[in-house]
C-alpha cells in the first residue's frame, strides 16, 4: 500500500499528550500501569514514546499545554498542585529536538500560545526546530484564553473576539517571517566569500494595533517550508480564524452527531470566507483496548472511580474560566456565562442532544477524558468505530490519547492499526520524508 493515499482517501492518525503528569485523564499518572511520573524527566522515556508512534506509522504526536497552573477553583493553585492535574506543566516545545532525533518520519507538534510570546520569537524557536528536524514540526496556534497565564505574564485578559482579531495580526508577522528569505537567496558561496544575496531577503517593518515589528527573517525555511498549522477554534469568530490560517483544524466534539455538526459548520464559514476548500479536520478520541468490551468498560470504570471531584472541579473551572466552588453543583451548564472557551462550553451544554446538562453529571465526564469521546472494546471493535465516525462525518482523521501511556499506545499500534491497514484505509509506511506531506499529501 506504500503511496496509495495519494489514490485515494486515507485515515490520517495523530497521538495526543501534554507535558503533564496526565494524559488528558485526571488521575491518570496514579495507575499502576502508567509511567508518566517515573518517565516525565527521561529523554529516553519520550524518545521510547516517538519510536512507538513511528512503528505504528503514525502522522506524528500532538501536544496540547497549558503554561501556567489552574487557579480559577477556589481562586488557588493548591488543588491543581495537590492533584497533580497537568501540573507540573513543562514546556512541550522542549520535546521537539528529543523525540525528532529518535524518529525518521515522525511529525511533533506543539502548542504556543500567541498570548504570551511575541510572533518573532515563536517563529524563531518553531522554524528552527522544523529546519533541523528536516521539515517535521506543527504549531497549534492558540489565543490563550486561561487567566492563569495572563496573570503569569503579567497582561491584561483580552475579550473573546478580540483575541482572534490580535492573533490575525499576529500570524501577518509570522507569514512575514517565513516568506522573507528567497530560496535563491542562499549563495554559500566559499571562493567569494557569499553567503547570501541581501536583495533576495524582505526586510518587515510591521507598526500595527497589537504588535510592532522590525526585523529581518532570521531563520532558513525547512523542506516543508514551515511548520503544519493546526488550530481549534469552535466559536463563530474562532472558526473564522480556524478556516483562514490552518491547514488543519483539531476539533473535540462529544459524539458522531455534534462531529457531522462541526464539519458542516467549517465548510460554511469557509464559503462564507472565500475559501475554496476547507482545511482538513481530526478529532479527539480516547481508545481503551480490552480483550473484550466488558474488560475495556471495566478499566475504565476503575479509573473514573479513583477521581476526586475537587481534581475534577480544578480542572473544569480552569476550563470555564470560573470558580465553580461559587456555583450550585447541580446547576445547568447553559447558564454558565463566560469568555473562556465558548466553544468548549457549547459542547458541554449539548452533550445529551441538548438536554441540560448538570454540572455534577459534566465534572465526572471531564475528570474522565477532558470531554474527549471514549471508544471501548476489542481492537476489530475500535476499528470498526475510528472507520464508521471516518466515513460518516468525511473527516481527516483523529487524535488519539489513551488514558495510560505508554501502554495505551502500544496497544492501539500493535492492535488496532494493524487491522486498519488491512482494510486499505490506513498507511503501511511513509509517504513522504515532511510532516506536511504525509499530514496533507
Amino acid at each position: 500500500l506504500k503511496g496509495s493515499s495519494s489514490l485515494k482517501r486515507m485515515m490520517h492518525i495523530l497521538g495526543f499528550m501534554m507535558y503533564t503528569p496526565i494524559n488528558h485523564m485526571t488521575m491518570s499518572w496514579a495507575d499502576p500501569q502508567d509511567k508518566q511520573v517515573t518517565g516525565f524527566g527521561s529523554i529516553k522515556y519520550w524518545q521510547r514514546l516517538a519510536k512507538i508512534l513511528e512503528r505504528g506509522k503514525l502522522d506524528g504526536l500532538f501536544f496540547a499545554d497549558v503554561p501556567s497552573v489552574y487557579d480559577m477553583y477556589k481562586n488557588t493553585t493548591d488543588v491543581a498542585i495537590k492533584y497533580g492535574v497537568s501540573w507540573p506543566a513543562h514546556d512541550p516545545v522542549a520535546l521537539i529536538g528529543i523525540m525528532a532525533a529518535a524518529t525518521k518520519h515522525l511529525g511533533i507538534a506543539t502548542t504556543v500560545s500567541a498570548a504570551s510570546l511575541h510572533p518573532f520569537l515563536a517563529v524563531r524557536s518553531l522554524s528552527s526546530l522544523d529546519f533541523l528536524s528536516q521539515g517535521r514540526v506543527g504549531w497549534n496556534i492558540v489565543t490563550g484564553n486561561a487567566r492563569s497565564e495572563h496573570r503569569a505574564m503579567g497582561i491584561d485578559v483580552v475579550e473573546h473576539d478580540e483575541r482572534y482579531d490580535r492573533a490575525d495580526e499576529y500570524l501577518e508577522i509570522c507569514y512575514a517571517l517565513w516568506n522573507g528569505i528567497n530560496p535563491k537567496a542562499i549563495k554559500a558561496d566559499a571562493a567569494n566569500g557569499i553567503y547570501a544575496d541581501p536583495d533576495r531577503i524582505e526586510k518587515i517593518d510591521h507598526n500595527g494595533k497589537y504588535f510592532r515589528c522590525t526585523a529581518t527573517p532570521s531563520v532558513l525555511p525547512s523542506q516543508q517550508g514551515r511548520p503544519v498549522l493546526f488550530q481549534a477554534g469552535s466559536s463563530g469568530r474562532g472558526q473564522k480564524f480556524a478556516v483562514t490560517h490552518a491547514d488543519v483544524i483539531f476539533s473535540i466534539q462529544p459524539d458522531i452527531q455534534r462531529m457531522k455538526s462541526f464539519m458542516n459548520q467549517i465548510k460554511t464559514t469557509a464559503k462564507d470566507q472565500n475559501k475554496t476548500s476547507a482545511p482538513l479536520v481530526t478529532f479527539a478520541v480516547q481508545p481503551f483496548v480490552g480483550s473484550s468490551l466488558e474488560e475495556a468498560i471495566q478499566k475504565k470504570d476503575e479509573m473514573l472511580q479513583k477521581i476526586p471531584i475537587e481534581a475534577a472541579l480544578t480542572r473544569i473551572s480552569g476550563t470555564f474560566g470560573v470558580d465553580l466552588s461559587q456555583v450550585d453543583i447541580d446547576k445547568p451548564l447553559q447558564q454558565i456565562k463566560t469568555q473562556a472557551s465558548q466553544g468548549l462550553v457549547n459542547a458541554m451544554s449539548t452533550m445529551f442532544k441538548d438536554k441540560e446538562i448538570t454540572l455534577r453529571e459534566a465534572v465526572r465526564l471531564s475528570g474522565l477524558s477532558g470531554l474527549i469521546p471514549q471508544i471501548l472494546g476489542t481492537p476489530q471493535m475500535i476499528a470498526d468505530e475510528l472507520e464508521y465516525i471516518w466515513r460518516e462525518t468525511g473527516c481527516h482523521g483523529f487524535n488519539i490519547t489513551p488514558a495510560i501511556v505508554p501502554k495505551g499506545y502500544d496497544d492501539f499500534v500493535d492492535q488496532v492499526v494493524p487491522i486498519l491497514q488491512d482494510r486499505g484505509i490506513f498507511r503501511r509506511e511513509y509517504e513522504t520524508d515532511t510532516f506536511r506531506g504525509n499530514l496533507l499529501g
